[in-house]
């Protein structure tokens, strides 16, 4: 919880800086901070964020520097949390291999000890926009802070400075709201791990609506697997059961899915990839 808090108070202290301050920090190549567009394929959201590599502590002086009046904390407080909410996601996978009988416990998570683990950390701040909330509601239309997608690593461990916001499709197609909850952490399962289990657990498509009268803060670790990883589904859990999914890299995938809108279906795009 202190490491929570901490990070909290230090990421308010950064997004609440002047805009020309902020992106002094920016734009993000990959790392760094964004304002507003999402993705380079222009998608819905009103968003800015800082994206970081989560060996956050090998990044130079030079680019620690941007991040407001005393970086080091800031850079402190990353730290802490990430190798925090990293050992509770392995755990998580570990229990996860267990309930599926796979012999090799750490199957899933020494994917992300794994020196070369292309694991990312993002820090999401939602403005509130109260006269676009009132606008957007005469015309019957919802305000996106981010828009639809999956997360296409192997998992995805969230937490928000308790405020409303994220939202999940059902199978039907409808959207019901996560309440919010300073207590938990939401774990989405990637696109990645519903590859490796041959479809048992399913990536959830989501969103963030904005507040009208409040700033939201998510906290997101992404674990994903080294670049040159093969993501297949698990011999031990086939058993003459017919593979789903073709053999890719992560590099590919990655690309492909971060090439595309987020509102695509990114299973498509990976199968294509696959049958390429």
């Amino acid at each position: 919880m202190e490491f929570i808090s901490t990070l909290e108070s230090e990421s308010t202290k950064f997004f609440s800086l002047p805009l020309s301050e902020k992106q002094k920090a920016g734009p993000p190549s990959p790392f760094g901070y964004g304002n507003k567009q999402i993705g380079s394929n222009g998608d819905v959201g009103r968003v800015e964020y800082l994206l970081l590599a989560t060996h956050f502590q090998s990044n130079s002086d030079g680019f620690l520097s941007q991040f407001g009046q005393n970086p080091q904390k800031l850079r402190s407080a990353v730290n802490d949390y990430i190798s925090a909410v990293r050992n509770m996601a392995c755990e998580i996978l570990e229990l996860m291999a267990e309930g599926l009988k796979i012999q090799q416990r750490n199957v899933f998570s020494k994917l992300l000890m794994d020196e070369e683990s292309d694991s990312v950390f993002r820090l999401n701040h939602y403005p509130p926009w109260l006269e676009l909330h009132q606008a957007a509601a005469v015309e019957g239309k919802n305000m996106i802070g981010f828009g639809e997608h999956t997360d296409p690593q192997i998992i995805s461990v969230l937490r928000s400075n308790n405020t409303s916001g994220l939202q999940i499709s059902l199978a039907d197609g409808n959207w019901i709201s996560v309440p919010p909850d300073q207590n938990s952490f939401f774990i989405n399962v990637g696109d990645s791990l519903q590859v490796m289990t041959n479809g048992r657990f399913k990536s959830v498509k989501h969103r963030v609506l904005t507040n009208s009268l409040k700033s939201r803060i998510s906290m997101i670790y992404f674990g994903g697997p080294p670049l040159s990883e093969k993501i297949a589904p698990l011999p031990s859990l086939m058993k003459g059961e017919e593979s789903l999914y073709k053999e890719f890299t992560w590099f590919e995938y990655k690309r492909s899915a971060y090439n595309s809108r987020l509102a695509d279906n990114r299973l498509v795009h990976f199968e294509r990839i696959a049958a390429s």
